[in-house]
């Protein structure tokens, strides 16, 4: 659960941290070096629908030369592996707003990002958010 020991590795290329426990609180150290981060099947999130773009901003803050990135497995990555009633549409909205926060990918979970892929986080990225979805029923 602890990432504390990174810090002595300031010229690290890849971290591979699939199946832990890390969560939304998950903080890297800088390390300008990494091009490859892996964080599948871990316990990341979008609850309150920050967890998601805080995690992003760290990462574009401390982790300047990341270009593939992997979120596999976890909640904020919204897609039927997750979630059965998540669509292609949820997890495109998803990879849009990941690009346009982490310019620098040139992968996202395992697809390639394309140029139109790049154009578009550019031009509505923003908006792009991931919330939670609450099913409202009527109680009669």
């Amino acid at each position: 659960r602890s990432l504390e020991g990174l810090k002595t590795f300031s010229c690290l290329e890849e971290l591979i941290l699939d199946n832990n426990l890390l969560g939304n609180d998950l903080r890297l150290p800088r390390l300008p070096h990494l091009h490859t981060l892996t964080l599948n099947k871990n316990q990341i999130s979008f609850q309150r629908n920050t967890y998601l773009e805080s995690l992003l901003d760290h990462l574009a803050d401390v982790v300047p030369s990341l270009e593939y990135l992997s979120l596999l497995g976890n909640m904020a990555c919204p897609n039927e592996l997750v979630s059965k009633d998540k669509d292609e549409d949820d997890y495109q909205r998803y990879r849009y707003f990941v690009l346009h926060k982490l310019t620098t990918l040139k992968f996202l979970d395992t697809r390639k990002v394309t140029k139109w892929e790049r154009e578009e986080a550019l031009l509505r990225g923003a908006f792009m958010k991931v919330v939670n979805q609450f099913k409202i029923s009527n109680c009669n």
